[in-house]
């Protein structure tokens, strides 16, 4: 059974956006943010599968703009002053993912989106799919949200994959055989977590086995069932 990878959870995260990997994939999404406060009635959605960077981006713009970062599906933090938001860039993140008991309910996104593009306000969302897609209860929050216009980042793709290993290898002070980032983007899930993940683990094998970091260090940790073979 392949290896349940563990996520590193020392490095601190960095948002800017020097330390992020744009190609194809994202470049829609860049564009649309860069737009920015030029959006349609002041409102974005970011969407994309887990791991592919949207919480980077838009905690990048959160940073650029002086947003207002709100964790949607938080249940430990204060309730909304939405007199306090308006005129205000804001970022919900995980809007997809609100729920009754947290920071966000639909109600509160209803008011939220309707206060986006008054007094110079402005409002993006993250989630992993598309707002048509997210549920709401409330029906004029769903008109809502068919309309919000949407930046899309894909699947990551050999450039991001490669930029996300290189990053992690960086930060945890490793400097690995040149041929390990083929190696590893031909077997590694198609996802930021799982590079780090691998990282992660390549790095405790290597601290612990007093090993260098490469290909064969790889097999023998992160099981991706290769013959020896693939070790020459």
């Amino acid at each position: 059974m392949p290896r349940q990878f563990r996520l590193p959870l020392t490095a601190p995260p960095r948002w800017d956006r020097e330390s992020f990997a744009s190609s194809p994939t994202n470049v829609q999404a860049l564009e649309s943010l860069d737009a920015w406060p030029a959006w349609p009635e002041g409102r974005l959605a970011l969407v994309g599968p887990a791991g592919t960077g949207k919480t980077h981006l838009a905690r990048d713009w959160a940073a650029r703009t002086g947003a207002v970062v709100i964790e949607a599906a938080s249940t430990n933090a204060k309730p909304l002053d939405l007199a306090s938001l308006r005129g205000r860039p804001l970022l919900v993140e995980d809007a997809d993912r609100r729920c009754e008991d947290g920071l966000v309910d639909d109600e509160t996104l209803f008011h939220l989106i309707n206060m986006a593009g008054v007094d110079g306000g402005s409002l993006l969302l993250t989630g992993r799919l598309a707002p048509v897609a997210w549920d709401a209860a409330v029906p004029d929050l769903r008109s809502r949200l068919n309309a919000l216009a949407v930046a899309r980042i894909e699947e990551p793709d050999d450039v991001v994959l490669e930029a996300v290993l290189r990053r992690g290898f960086e930060a945890a002070g490793i400097r690995p055989a040149a041929d390990l980032y083929p190696y590893l983007m031909a077997r590694l899930p198609r996802s930021a977590p799982a590079a780090l993940a691998a990282v992660s683990a390549l790095d405790e094998a290597a601290s612990q086995q007093g090993r260098e970091v490469n290909k064969a260090l790889a097999l023998a940790v992160l099981d991706f069932g290769d013959s020896e073979e693939d070790e020459d």
